[in-house]
């Protein structure tokens, strides 16, 4: 089936219940999940100490639409749901008697509550499927700077003839199939440069093992790209090597203040900071810009420092432990003023460097 025309178009926002009172609701896009989630009353916010939490005209709870109902602990959704449990060990926690479950006659027992954790802490998602891209716009923290949307586009064509000569410089790497997970866009990280200096990545960034564990997930619902603790060490090692190179002095209250390191004594204006790549399989090399990894900014103290903007998972892989889960995730600050295609049908993700605010003005005129 040949795919829709790409386009970057305005469209109504998703709505929710029968067209005559249907309530009008807005979504995050998170690469990195795989349900649709938005408030319903009765709403039971867990864990929102010191966060926003549903409220205001635009974000409280809504009521249940007029046609829904609730579904049933034995359905084949439930069970999808909670991570493809047994319909038994859900109509368990439902407190369906033994004989019932035995007998397969739990259907007045509702599907049980379900809790849902995000390798950031974060709670809620959608997913999407065949091809698709987004452009990210760079990030601004000043109040007084325009920001311009960014173009999501679905049905992405790869078609030279379709998207223009210019739009066919995408580099590609082979998706890697999760098969607990197979919603994450999973990709093989082999190495990550720093200057000259290459350095191999741990072998659990480029394989899914059988229990979903491994690989790098391509996210956009992250804002920094997370590394296993020795990979993660090693660059940030070379980046400190070749910046003290530079001459470049250690800014050590920058990185009490931030949790990122290493930090800087930084201008704008300077130029021997070292550039940052990311290679994954498939002869896919991204060398991304530097405000996509070093980012300045002004200390407590009023000074000009940059920092790193990359992470440590965290002990994920500590002493040979592993928590499970992805090795690593790929962050929307270093995919800002990229192109990322996912195109699912081809088993693969793409990357193009571009002006998304151009790409956007652009498309909207086709």
């Amino acid at each position: 089936m040949t795919p829709p025309p790409s386009t970057a178009s305005s469209a109504p926002p998703p709505s929710v219940g029968p067209p005559s009172t249907a309530s009008s609701v807005s979504l995050f896009l998170d690469t990195g999940s795989d349900l649709v989630w938005f408030p319903c009353a009765p709403f039971t916010c867990m864990l929102c100490e010191g966060k926003a939490t549903p409220g205001g005209n635009h974000s409280s709870p809504l009521p249940p639409p007029i046609d829904s109902r609730r579904i049933s602990c034995a359905s084949p959704l439930c069970s999808a749901a909670h991570s493809s449990a047994p319909t038994s060990d859900l109509c368990a926690a439902a407190r369906c008697p033994l004989d019932a479950i035995e007998t397969d006659s739990c259907a007045s027992h509702a599907c049980p509550p379900l809790y849902y954790a995000y390798g950031d802490g974060s709670l809620l998602a959608p997913s999407l499927s065949g091809r698709f891209s987004y452009c990210l716009v760079a990030h601004s923290f000043r109040a007084d700077r325009l920001i311009r949307s960014s173009p999501l586009i679905l049905g992405r064509s790869t078609d030279a003839a379709a998207i223009g000569a210019s739009e066919t410089d995408f580099v590609y790497t082979p998706l890697l199939h999760n098969p607990k997970h197979p919603y994450f866009y999973s990709v093989a990280l082999e190495a990550v440069s720093v200057g000259r200096k290459r350095i191999q990545a741990q072998p659990e960034l480029g394989d899914v093992d059988r229990d979903g564990n491994g690989g790098m997930v391509v996210d956009s619902g992250t804002t920094f790209t997370m590394l296993p603790s020795d990979t993660f060490a090693r660059v940030a090692d070379e980046f400190a090597r070749a910046m003290t190179a530079a001459r470049f002095t250690r800014a050590e209250g920058a990185e009490a203040q931030t949790g990122l390191a290493p930090c800087y004594h930084y201008s704008p204006s300077d130029r021997a900071v070292p550039p940052v790549a990311l290679h994954f399989r498939g002869n896919a090399t991204v060398a991304l810009p530097r405000r996509n990894y070093f980012m300045g900014f002004k200390s407590e103290e009023g000074r000009s420092v940059g920092c790193l903007m990359l992470m440590n998972v965290g002990g994920n892989n500590d002493d040979g432990e592993d928590g499970g889960g992805p090795a690593g995730t790929l962050g929307n600050f270093q995919q800002q003023g990229f192109e990322v295609v996912y195109d699912v049908d081809a088993g693969r993700v793409g990357f193009a460097r571009r002006r998304c605010t151009d790409l956007w003005d652009t498309l909207s005129r086709r």
